[in-house]
């Protein structure tokens, strides 16, 4: 099994920063993808960022191009997102997910461990 713990969500205002992280442990795997998604009230889940195994490999949904970065320090089993440039639409709770694979998926339902979700609320 596979824990994974975040931390760095709050409150912020439009503009602000923000670095999320999220610790993975449990069972390692050789080589794994580490992906932030996210979820506002009444809506689906939707991916924001995602890095392979290797980080050289990442992917970013269009709407946080250019303001977040995602790295990851395989040492440490931790990823984490650097979110610049706050908008209030950045608004939902971010959960990070893990799938035991080297190819960086958009689709929720492809990751099969996820961490418990930590709250990001930017006011206008």
């Amino acid at each position: 099994q596979v824990q994974l713990d975040e931390s760095g969500g709050g409150l912020v205002q439009a503009g602000d920063s923000l670095r999320l992280s999220c610790a993975a442990s449990g069972r390692t795997f050789s080589s794994y993808t580490m992906a932030w998604f996210r979820q506002a009230p009444g809506k689906e889940r939707e991916f924001v960022a995602g890095i392979g195994w290797s980080a050289g490999a990442t992917s970013y949904a269009d709407s946080v191009k250019g303001r977040f970065t995602i790295s990851r320090d395989n040492a440490k089993n931790t990823v984490y997102l650097q979110m610049n440039s706050l908008k209030p639409e950045d608004t939902a709770v971010y959960y990070c997910a893990v799938r035991p694979s080297m190819a960086v998926i958009t689709t929720a339902r492809r990751y099969d461990y996820w961490g418990q979700g930590t709250q990001v609320t930017v006011s206008s």
